[in-house]
């Protein structure tokens, strides 16, 4: 999806968020985004090994 958004396309958003949020609330979002984007990424890894532990002990009983 982000992969047709290019570099001008890229600025563009930049820009408009600039003028909507402004310059002081801007690291603060982003800030923000940064720290979700961590919890959802740790979130979904912990989950992943959750379910490959789980795989692991089903076949390990099976043999």
């Amino acid at each position: 999806m982000l992969s047709n958004i290019g570099v001008p396309g890229l600025i563009l958003i930049l820009v408009l968020a600039l003028i909507i949020f402004g310059p002081k609330k801007l690291p603060e979002i982003g800030r923000a985004f940064g720290e979700t984007l961590r919890e959802f990424k740790k979130s979904t890894r912990d989950l992943t090994s959750d379910v490959m532990e789980e795989l692991e002990d089903d076949t390990k009983n099976k043999v």
